[in-house]
């Protein structure tokens, strides 16, 4: 056995030189402050800490009107391929796939080349509405159906945002999350992809695009189907925020968003004549999943009498939009229907009961939603331009940082009012084995405010 020992213990050294590594990685993240930057915000470090045999980086962005992840595909391809190559090692992963849509041209064409002689591929998906939900991208690439309120782990997949692996590769040289690329698009004199200090004011990312073209504008932060509204311009860009479109405030889109709730509740009572188009277009129930929206909206008539009477029927809805906005015909609520009951169902700690089998519709690949048919529908076609990204950072004098930025619980402050800061330096913790994401000071400035929900800079 002599003669072997030699080779065992470097082995043995390799291995063990492979964990250290790996850890590092693992904490590098953490430290840097990375969550998903698609949208989710879940703390990256955490998915890094696990174990996968595909990676998938998601530049599906099948959001209308935005363009944040092509123009990051387009100007970082070697970070993103270099941050997926980490994430692969980390999770002793054998395949790494890039998710986009084929008509982002130059993105494709920038990501393959990025490839090149490297274990990551790139895989080209159809311009539809929503190729970026994780469930769909999954199935799509690797052909694995996640179980029922599962996540993309239980099948083996890890998926994050083109932008995530950016700043996981960023992170691996000591570099924090200290700004994000989103599109201002929509009513605005120039459509335009911007680079930004994190905490910096819509209204200057606003600003930059040339102002609105209407005088009562309003946002959709994060697009159009899956955002928040807001007129709120003093709304800080945040790890998560992928972009902001503007439209009228009387736009027809704007008119069903501001809606209340009980008046979008009294309308689906009145109105809901149980048509099945809602479920027959959601992307869930074709994929296979017990996701029926016109099953939800029957539980109408019975909230007078308790809430109890929400169903299940909505627990696996991915909040898509596309049952409101594109498939029913009386222009009802049915996605609204579905984040009620889902809350219910949470405030009542009721989990998931229903089919763990999943069986895909054989009629899912003839009801996907070109994006352009999407958009014909929400009124916005005339809103379709490019919005190329803006070279250089924006430099707002101050910014605004929300101590919570994603999954998991907010902040503690490390900083108190006129204190300096340098650009990277933590402004929070998170308290140790808590779920969350340390937020860093983006420039050198002066804390001139220290809440329990945010700091505020001053350069």
């Amino acid at each position: 056995m002599k003669p072997h020992f030699p080779f065992a213990k470097a082995a043995a050294n390799w291995h063990n030189a492979r964990q250290q590594r790996l850890m590092n990685l693992v904490e590098q993240v953490r430290k840097a402050g990375v969550v998903g930057a698609g949208g989710g915000g879940f703390p990256t470090h955490v998915k890094l800490a696990a174990q996968a045999d595909v990676v998938i980086a998601n530049g599906a962005e099948c959001e209308p009107l935005l363009h944040k992840d092509a123009a990051v595909m387009e100007h970082q391809a070697a970070a993103i391929v270099k941050g997926l190559l980490l994430a692969m090692e980390a999770l002793r992963a054998r395949e790494g796939v890039v998710g986009i849509k084929a008509k982002k041209k130059r993105a494709v064409e920038a990501m393959q080349a990025a490839c090149q002689g490297t274990p990551v591929r790139v895989h080209l998906l159809g311009d539809y509405y929503p190729a970026g939900d994780e469930y769909d991208l999954v199935h799509t690439v690797t052909g694995r159906l996640i179980p029922p309120g599962g996540i993309p782990l239980q099948v083996g997949v890890v998926v994050c945002n083109v932008e995530t692996f950016a700043n996981i590769a960023a992170a691996a040289e000591g570099q924090a999350v200290m700004l994000k690329t989103l599109t201002i698009a929509g009513a605005v004199r120039n459509p335009v992809t911007l680079t930004v200090p994190i905490g910096t004011s819509l209204r200057e990312c606003l600003d930059a695009a040339g102002g609105a073209t209407t005088p009562d504008p309003v946002l959709c932060i994060g697009g159009l189907m899956m955002g928040e509204t807001t007129d709120s311009f003093d709304t800080p860009v945040v790890k998560t925020t992928t972009g902001a479109v503007v439209l009228p405030r009387g736009h027809h889109v704007m008119e069903r968003k501001l809606k209340p709730a009980v008046a979008q509740n009294a309308i689906g009572k009145s109105a809901c004549d149980q048509c099945r188009y809602c479920t027959e277009y959601c992307p869930r129930f074709l994929l296979g999943y017990a996701v029926e929206p016109h099953q939800v909206m029957r539980s109408l008539a019975f909230t007078a009498t308790g809430v109890e009477h929400w169903n299940q029927w909505a627990a696996l809805c991915c909040a898509c939009g596309l049952c409101t906005l594109f498939a029913c015909p009386e222009e009802l609520y049915p996605k609204e229907a579905c984040d009620q009951s889902k809350g219910e169902m949470r405030r009542a700690s009721l989990k998931w009961t229903g089919p763990a089998t999943v069986k895909p519709h054989p009629m899912r690949d003839g009801r996907r939603v070109p994006i352009q048919s999407l958009m014909r529908r929400l009124h916005v076609s005339d809103y379709d331009s490019p919005a190329p990204l803006q070279a250089g950072v924006l430099s707002p004098r101050r910014v605004v940082l929300p101590l919570k930025q994603g999954a998991g619980t907010p902040n503690q402050p490390l900083v108190r009012p006129g204190e300096r800061v340098t650009a990277g330096q933590p402004l929070g913790a998170i308290a140790e084995k808590a779920l969350g994401a340390i937020i860093h000071a983006p420039f050198a400035a002066t804390v001139s405010e220290v809440s329990d929900r945010h700091v505020v800079l001053t350069r």
